[in-house]
């Protein structure tokens, strides 16, 4: 195996795993240590990695895009999601949304669900509930600190979620890894996305096929916390052994056409 391939096959273990031993790899790829350790700086100096004492991990984001950027990417994937994340609502039950651009698209699916009860801290998806008009549904909004997504987070949000018991929370993520878990690059609502996962008795995860291999600073649940994850097709192989290992159900949104 040429350079070149060992560090290509090195960098999609780190993604697909979150992170890799130098011992591990030495005995993956027949190398010695020296060239392993010469790999990684490679990959580190084109920032593909970060390197870390004995091996390599993916890069942390901290970096947290804006609702209205978030919005426009993979746009088809989520529509999917979210029709596959709806058929689990029954009318008449509890259900938690957190914050984000899949869990607002899957809003739009339930303003016609009769007598259920919204619990959310995302201004947005408040809204959708508030112009679907149905007397019969009772929203509530956490309150707290506004991030640049449009989430509400902090001690407040963190406080009234736990006064509250729900059927089905349905959590949006900014990244997905084996080592993580489901992250977040944003410290204040991991916090306030652990409390939500505390208040609900089952966990559906809402995240397309781009969020695997990414790892945000703040973990919110490991893997095999989620009773569901909802992704799509574009999914790779070794994500959906990783998820469907450690979740309690995989389901795939079909995002290709329909042929006639």
């Amino acid at each position: 195996m040429l350079a070149p391939q060992r560090q290509q096959a090195i960098l999609d273990l780190v993604r697909q795993n979150g992170g890799v031993r130098v011992v591990d790899l030495v005995r993956t790829f027949g190398v010695s240590d020296i060239t392993i350790r010469r790999d990684l700086e490679t990959l580190a100096d084109r920032g593909l990695l970060a390197k870390v004492h004995g091996g390599a991990t993916t890069i942390g984001s901290t970096n947290e895009p804006g609702f209205a950027a978030k919005s426009v990417q993979q746009e088809e994937e989520k529509r999917a999601i979210a029709g596959h994340a709806a058929t689990l609502v029954r009318p008449g039950t509890a259900v938690a949304l957190s914050a984000g651009t899949t869990t607002w698209t899957l809003a739009h699916h339930l303003g016609s669900v009769a007598g259920l009860t919204i619990v959310t801290n995302s201004v947005r998806i408040a809204d959708v509930f508030q112009h679907a008009g149905r007397p019969d549904q009772t929203v509530v909004l956490t309150g707290g600190v506004r991030t640049p997504s449009d989430a509400l987070v902090g001690p407040v949000a963190v406080a009234a979620i736990r006064q509250l018991n729900v059927d089905l929370l349905f959590l949006g993520v900014h990244g997905m890894t084996v080592r993580a878990g489901f992250t977040t690059p944003n410290m204040m609502e991991a916090e306030t996305d652990r409390a939500l996962v505390e208040a609900a008795s089952r966990l559906v995860v809402l995240a397309d096929h781009t969020k695997w291999g990414t790892v945000g600073i703040s973990t919110i649940a490991e893997l095999g916390e989620a009773d569901v994850v909802i992704s799509d097709t574009g999914l790779p192989g070794p994500a959906r052994d990783a998820l469907s290992e450690r979740a309690g159900r995989l389901v795939l949104a079909d995002t290709r056409p329909v042929t006639r």
